[in-house]
């Protein structure tokens, strides 16, 4: 008789606990939700060197809650998962997104800042030229601003995927491979690209007269149906706050270096090259995303064309006029 008796408590006393658990839980979920003012909280998701990590570490939007991400690919697929509002990436992850049927719409843009990404190669590697690097070993983040730039590259040179050996690497796993001698090139963008700028590491080309390398912010549709006012609030903010670091390089450099866990050096040298101000999309931003789309189409690298010009929303426009 006692073991019945014993399992009916027990019993009963973890049924309690499950729900002591499951109310501790959505207190803390709806607490992260809302805002000082009881409106949900914008989920923003950054890179870490994007410009959206300046409006981060000066702490100028005190209600959004920040998620992290090494790429724009992984950050896209947040906005897959409908676990962020907005977030900010390279030319290249919208369009695999949209090939991947993720729901987004794109609300704004920067100034091209072709200097921000480059092929980097050992100085000691005899490469002293991009076509130099046929039947070589090239790293690069899938997916991401610096595969059109390869693409580029290649039709520059008159060179095809086939003809060098292509290793997709994410930025943690690039470094090491280019440093260790197990890939010839490296293709990177900032802050990574300034942090692999040690002596014996030499710029093989840039993406100047290539590929504008522009930011691109990213907006769920939900967001956008539920959030618009706190969004262009947001946007009204990291516009004031990118300004203010164009215009005051030395402040935005000792405020960002902790933010990025690097040198103050590396970071300023980052930025002298890779800050741009923003901008409005428009339709001939839609054309020069369209362009992309369409080459990674045409080497089969997404799966089928993608409608690229339609993810345009220019809501927002006066915002970065």
């Amino acid at each position: 008789m006692r073991t019945p008796a014993l399992r009916r408590v027990l019993t009963a006393a973890l049924t309690a606990l499950a729900l002591i658990a499951a109310g501790g839980l959505a207190g803390c979920a709806d607490e992260s939700a809302g805002g000082d003012d009881g409106n949900p909280r914008l989920r923003i998701g950054y890179q870490r060197f994007g410009g959206l990590s300046l409006v981060k570490a000066r702490d100028a939007a005190p209600d959004a809650e920040w998620s992290l991400f090494e790429s724009g690919p992984a950050l896209t697929e947040a906005l897959k998962a409908g676990s962020i509002d907005i977030g900010q990436t390279g030319e290249a992850p919208p369009i695999f997104a949209a090939a991947g049927k993720i729901p987004f719409s794109i609300v704004g843009t920067s100034e091209p800042i072709p200097q921000g990404e480059a092929v980097l190669v050992k100085e000691d590697s005899g490469l002293r030229t991009f076509a130099d690097l046929k039947g070589r070993t090239v790293a690069l983040n899938k997916g991401s601003n610096v595969h059109w730039l390869l693409l580029r590259l290649l039709e520059a040179n008159n060179l095809t995927l086939q003809d060098i050996d292509v290793r997709y690497l994410k930025p943690a796993e690039g470094r090491p491979a280019f440093d260790n001698g197990q890939v010839d090139a490296w293709v990177i963008w900032d802050p990574y690209f300034a942090l692999a700028e040690q002596p014996g590491v030499r710029i093989l080309a840039d993406a100047t007269g290539l590929a504008s390398n522009r930011e691109y912010v990213l907006a769920h549709p939900d967001a956008l149906a539920n959030k618009s006012e706190q969004i262009g609030e947001f946007l009204r903010t990291y516009r004031t706050v990118t300004d203010w670091g164009i215009a005051n390089p030395a402040e935005r450099a000792a405020i960002l270096a902790p933010e990025l866990k690097i040198p103050e050096e590396v970071t300023s040298r980052a930025l002298d090259r890779s800050a741009r101000a923003l901008a409005p999309v428009t339709p001939a931003v839609g054309d020069e995303l369209q362009a992309i789309a369409d080459g990674f189409a045409s080497l089969d690298l997404i799966p089928e064309p993608v409608d690229i010009r339609s993810r345009i929303d220019d809501r927002y426009g006066e915002v970065f006029q």
